[in-house]
């Protein structure tokens, strides 16, 4: 018996908690009520990040297929770091993505 009444009570307050939210007498905005800033990356910067993500990857895709012989044979294994660090370039551009 007791036990319900608390779950009385508590249904109670938690009816005038949600009268009492500071939120209900708030005014409703809508989207094209806020100023939003264009934050929005350039054109040139995308194009470059993705650029250098395809340039990155046709070289190693390249280096694989000549066997080592292109693009830089002098280098030899160090194709595939000079190929993975233009990846990653690109790679790290994307940090700026909004």
């Amino acid at each position: 018996m007791a036990e319900s009444k608390q779950r009385r009570n508590r249904r109670k307050s938690e009816k005038t908690a949600a009268k009492k939210s500071p939120l209900n007498d708030a005014e409703p905005k809508e989207l094209k009520d806020l100023e939003l800033e264009d934050e929005s990356l350039p054109l040139w910067y995308r194009a470059t990040m993705i650029g250098l993500m395809v340039l990155g990857l046709l070289w190693l895709i390249v280096w694989y297929i000549t066997q080592g012989a292109a693009p830089l044979a002098a280098v030899g294994g160090w194709n595939v770091i000079i190929g993975f660090g233009i990846i990653m370039i690109g790679f790290f551009m994307t940090m700026r993505w909004k």
